[in-house]
This record gives structure tokens, sequence and C-alpha cells, in this order.
């Protein structure tokens, strides 16, 4: 279960620590784009994901290396169902619907996703 919704930073830094697996706080904030936040402003970030349960930290001497708890696998589905539920009233056919008249899809994207949707109906004959 996630334990609650991330902040954009937050977010940030989790993609960053699902990349690398486990990171010192010097390590996070390298692989950050520039303009980099200060070293204080990323620690702190990191310590609100610790106390928000996302991620844990394991101490060598004076170090903390930080490792996710949370995978970025469950928080995409999180975050995928809590769009599907506030936007889409758990409608795939409104997503796709929103997707198909908002993107302006190309004949190329509609053939794929159609033959997604065959390959799906095979899967479920």
């Amino acid at each position: 279960m996630i334990p609650k919704e991330l902040t954009k930073a937050e977010e940030q830094i989790m993609q960053i620590l699902w990349q690398l697996k486990e990171a010192i706080v010097k390590d996070i904030l390298e692989q950050m784009p520039e303009p980099k936040p200060a070293y204080n402003t990323v620690s702190t970030v990191v310590r609100v994901l610790e106390g928000k349960g996302f991620i844990d930290h394991k101490a060598y001497g004076n170090s903390h290396v930080y490792s996710p708890v949370v995978s970025e696998e469950d928080y995409k589905k999180f975050t995928f169902d809590k769009l599907m539920n506030n936007y889409f009233g758990n409608s795939y056919k409104s997503l796709v619907s929103f997707i198909a008249d908002e993107k302006n899809l190309g004949i190329k994207e509609l053939d794929e996703l159609e033959a997604l949707i065959n390959k799906l109906k095979t899967k479920k004959q």
C-alpha cells in the first residue's frame, strides 16, 4: 500500500532512487538537473520521504545510504488508479476517448492501439 501522495520534488528524488537503487544525498544531488537545489534542500526532502515511509536508510558511520521501500511499479499503479478515479470515473472508455480527442493521435498510433486491443481480446477468449 502506498503511504501518501508525493509532491513534485519528492517524486523527482524517488525517480532517482528507483534508478540508482540506493544512494547518499550527494549521489541524488548529482543526478538532479540544473539548476540543482541546495544540498540541505535535498537532504530535507529525503528525510520527509523517509517519514512518509517511501524510503529507508542504513547508517555507515556519519553517512546514510537511502533506498526505496515503495517500488516504482506500486507508485505508478497508485497514481494511475487515482487519476482514473478522480478524472475518468474509473472508465477506461473515458480515458481512451480523452486521449484520442485531446492528443490528436496519428494513424500509426491508432493502429498500435487497435493491435493492443486485439491482442487483449485474444487473451480473454
